[in-house]
């Protein structure tokens, strides 16, 4: 390997994380299935296999982060382009994590419509909107199609009726979680100029904030971030791709492991001696829960690392390459689909929908998704915030 090759690893493990997220959000489809696949309770001390893989997600969307700043410098942005930058792309995850929470506490005879047209509108319009058009694409239609989406989804939010009156944020769904989280941890690197001592100290104080909310030394106050436990995954993921990018450009690339790898079980060594305190917990954003799902998240990079670029096994995950390179679509699809299907009255039988034939439908699924979003991507459909 060579110092500017491109690293696959990163986008492997994103689409291995994209296609457990599918996964895991078909659960519900399912029944009797082992609790150690679905999310922990909020008060219970542990965690599922559902309850790593949003974490693992922001962990990758840090570790993107450098990667594409510098590209984005190559390409001659300047600090405020690129802050202009990070603002968009934030709000854009803010909107749609907004839009879709709405579409989940719909009241539809109040709205007049039903959640599944919601949901299908919705995501036509982030397509409008955020689609990469194809550079021979006329502006003036590009200009119209966006405005379209803008209108519509301004005239979604005020007809809308749902369980608290009018449009209202509730939370802000997955999408608007990492919206926050990127907002932060990228503001840190951009006006940090990526100086890895500030992504320490950062990461550091939203970990610490954790704590504090955690232990009760200090009220929670920002809960759109998990009181710092989301920019803390994402800046996680920044740090680690900073040490990764310090020792590839050395051209250390098996060295780079043990490193990662003694990171790694630092950070799990105390995310398990600080459970007696804070416990693991998902839904409460636990400290705890961030070093363990850090640390887990950082063993199956080194993984993909060694058997994607070492051993240069890259092709083994064609099948899933389009939910590393078309990850938004990929999320998007599946409302597509559950949405037909509640307007069709479509559902699975029961002899599908449980046990170990339930978990192997709900894998196939998260794999036709992915396929989906892989042949409208090379259609001309490709969402790049």
């Amino acid at each position: 390997m060579t110092a500017t090759q491109r690293i696959a690893a990163i986008d492997i493990t994103r689409a291995l994380t994209m296609f457990l997220m599918i996964f895991v959000n078909d659960l519900w489809s399912l029944h009797d299935i082992p609790t150690w696949l679905e999310h922990t309770a909020a008060k219970d001390n542990g965690m599922g296999l559902a309850d790593t893989v949003f974490p693992a997600f922001l962990f990758i969307v840090g570790m993107s982060i450098p990667y594409a700043i510098s590209n984005r410098i190559k390409k001659g942005d300047t600090t405020w382009q690129l802050i202009r930058h990070v603002a968009e792309r934030s709000i854009a995850l803010l909107v749609m994590g907004l839009f879709f929470v709405n579409g989940e506490n719909l009241n539809a005879a109040a709205t007049g419509m039903p959640r599944g047209v919601w949901n299908i509108i919705c995501c036509i319009c982030f397509i409008f909107i955020w689609n990469q058009y194809p550079k021979k694409f006329p502006k003036t239609a590009q200009y119209v199609i966006k405005g379209v989406g803008i209108i519509t989804l301004l005239m979604m939010a005020w007809i809308c009726r749902g369980d608290e009156g009018r449009f209202t944020t509730y939370w802000w769904g997955i999408l608007g979680l990492i919206g926050w989280a990127y907002l932060v941890s990228a503001m840190v690197y951009v006006l940090g100029k990526g100086n890895f001592i500030v992504n320490v100290v950062a990461w550091a104080l939203c970990l610490g904030y954790s704590m504090m909310v955690h232990g009760d030394a200090a009220p929670g106050v920002f809960g759109y971030i998990a009181d710092g436990a989301m920019p803390a995954l994402v800046l996680g993921g920044v740090i680690v791709s900073q040490i990764f990018r310090h020792y590839s450009t050395a051209g250390k690339w098996q060295s780079v492991i043990g490193v990662l790898a003694a990171l790694g079980v630092v950070l799990l060594t105390a995310g398990f001696l600080t459970r007696p305190i804070w416990s693991i917990s998902k839904i409460m954003a636990t400290p705890s829960w961030v070093l363990i799902c850090s640390a887990i998240t950082i063993g199956v990079f080194i993984f993909t690392y060694w058997l994607a670029d070492l051993q240069q096994k890259a092709s083994w995950f064609t099948g899933i390459k389009a939910a590393g390179t078309d990850t938004l679509l990929c999320y998007l699809i599946p409302y597509f689909v559950y949405a037909l299907m509640s307007l069709a009255h479509l559902s699975f039988p029961d002899m599908v929908s449980g046990g170990a034939i339930g978990i192997v439908k709900s894998l196939v699924f998260s794999f036709l998704m992915i396929q989906i979003a892989g042949w409208i991507s090379k259609g001309g459909i490709r969402l790049k915030l």
